[in-house]
Parts: C-alpha cells; structure tokens; sequence
C-alpha cells in the first residue's frame, strides 16, 4: 500500500476541518459532521460507491484511454429521476465503501501507470474537502493528471472559487431555469441562480476555450451539461437561452437525451417516459439558434446505452 509520512498525513487529514461547521454547499447546514449529519446525510470518511475507468463522457473528458472516475456516495441534491440513485440518495440504501486516503490513492495509482490521463470526481459538492484531499495525496506522489470536477452545480461560488488550484475542468449540469421545476423535483427552489452564479464563476476561473493536449484531454475549460426532461422542452429551451445570454454563447455545451424513468420517476405523469423525437429536435434546434455551437449532443437512441448498475464491479459494462 501507498505511504504517507506523518506530517503528510497531518496537511491530507487538516482538509477536513471545513467538516466541523459544513457550509460547503447551498444548504448552509452548519452541522459539525465529525459528530451528526446534515442533507446529505454523510460524515467525514470517504465515502465511495465505485472507482472505475468510464469511457462514455464527451470526447475531451476520456481523451484516448478513458477517465479515471471517483463517484461518491449520497448528494446534495435529491433529484427524483436520477439516473444514479443506486448511489445517490440520502437513505442507508446506497451503494457505498468506506476508505483511507491511502486506499484510495492505491486504486487510483495503476489507472494513472495504464495511460489513463484524467481523473473524475463525480457528485463531489457535498465533499469538496476530501475532492482536494485526493488532489494533493495523488500529486505527493507524483502524479499530475487531468483532474474533473462532474457537479450537478448546485455549488457556492467560494467553494467553486477554492477549487481553482485543485480542479483542471469543470463539468457542471445546468439542470433548470425554472425555479418551481428545481422544487419539484430535486428540493431545491433556488437552483437556477446558485447553478448560474456558479457556472459564472467555473467560467472567470478556467475561461471559455478548452485547453486539449495530445492524448485528447480536455486540460482546462468548462463544459456545461444539460438533460432533457420529458414534457418539459420549455425548460430545456430556456436554460440555453440564459446560458447564450447570461454566461456566453462561446461555451461548451452537452446537450443529453439519455433520459429514461428509473427510481421515483416510474409512473411519474410528466416523468414516466423518454423524451420525444420532437421534444429533441426543438431544444436542437434552439441551440443552434442561439449560436450554442461548441460541444456535443448525443444520439437520440442514448437511453438505451447508458444504464449503469453500481452494483456490479464495471456499472458501464
């Protein structure tokens, strides 16, 4: 196994002190998390559901040889389609590890000497401190790769802010611009301005051109994610909309029609179907309109490929 020496250990274990009054996210729980939990219900371990190579992200994000993904158990969101509620949720019903950072750091090491050149923390807003604790043990070691920051972007912008010298690209979603849906359906009213002021502030820290080097890694940048909902194109239209307007029509965008009722969304009335060619077609063509023309969209047919199980050793296989 991997070693740290003490005082090694001692500056990995000081990132948790921003556990003891946690504001890290827009929940503002202030809960001292060594002792009680707050929304996401987790303490200070890390706490993992999987650490696996995931070759299904946009282009620039797997490069030639795949990315190292970190998922993290339970969020800060509860969104009631996720699609990775295996892991997700706040219940003791999640799929979820526990680990020292030496452990970690051992699983993470042999991807790195394969080629792989990025490695992903994915749902990291709940536990921003042990994102830079791994940071830091990997590059003590040595190790310098791609480091990406996959957040649903319900995110404080000091937080964002403190990330600058951990985090290469941030691979934020912007979920809603409608404040009633955000309610509705991930229990946060207020996440269209936090996504936005967040997403603002990813963009002033990295810019709006992606970086690639010549294994075809993204190596600094901003890539904004956004999940069509069923009978909810409105919404859709108006998120690239404020993106072209309120960020910049230059910034990267990946538009993903992967959508398919799991967890609380079968049988939903709006949410108990994929969406529609016509629903697909609209938001397409509205991000063409709007000059949205850097990034991706995927395959209407997505769904169909993108199921993962977290409780199966490879989810993505």
């Amino acid at each position: 196994m991997i070693q740290f020496d003490n005082k090694q250990l001692e500056k990995l274990h000081s990132f948790l002190d921003e556990f003891k009054n946690c504001t890290i996210c827009p929940r503002n729980c202030a809960v001292n998390r060594f002792e009680e939990r707050g929304y996401c219900n987790s303490g200070v371990d890390i706490s993992v559901s999987t650490i696996c190579v995931h070759t299904g992200e946009e282009p620039v994000v797997i490069g030639d040889k795949g990315i190292c993904n970190i998922f993290f158990s339970r969020c800060n969101l509860q969104c009631i389609y996720c699609q990775n509620c295996q892991i997700s949720s706040v219940t003791e019903e999640v799929v979820d590890y526990h680990f020292k950072i030496e452990e970690i750091v051992d699983m993470i090491i042999p991807f790195l000497n394969d080629g792989v050149g990025a490695v992903g923390f994915v749902s990291p807003s709940h536990v921003v401190p042990i994102v830079k604790m791994i940071v830091t043990a990997l590059k003590m070691k040595g190790y310098s790769p791609v480091f990406v920051y996959n957040t649903n972007a319900y995110e404080k912008v000091e937080t964002i802010r403190g990330l600058d010298d951990y985090i290469d690209l941030f691979l934020p979603d912007f979920k809603y611009a409608d404040n009633a849906l955000a309610e509705a359906y991930s229990e946060a009213a207020d996440y269209p301005e936090i996504a936005l002021a967040a997403i603002q502030e990813m963009k002033r820290l990295k810019g709006t051109t992606l970086m690639v080097n010549e294994h075809g890694y993204a190596t600094s940048g901003v890539i904004v994610r956004h999940l069509i909902l069923p009978n909810q194109a409105e919404n859709s239209l108006e998120v690239l909309r404020r993106l072209a307007i309120e960020i910049t029509p230059r910034i990267t965008v990946s538009l993903m029609s992967q959508y398919y009722p799991t967890y609380k969304a079968i049988g939903h009335p709006e949410l108990g179907r994929q969406i529609s060619p016509r629903e697909y077609e609209a938001v397409q063509a509205e991000m063409e309109r709007l000059g949205l023309c850097n990034g991706w969209w995927q395959d209407f047919e997505s769904p169909e490929f993108y199921r993962p199980d977290f409780t199966s050793e490879q989810p993505f296989e």
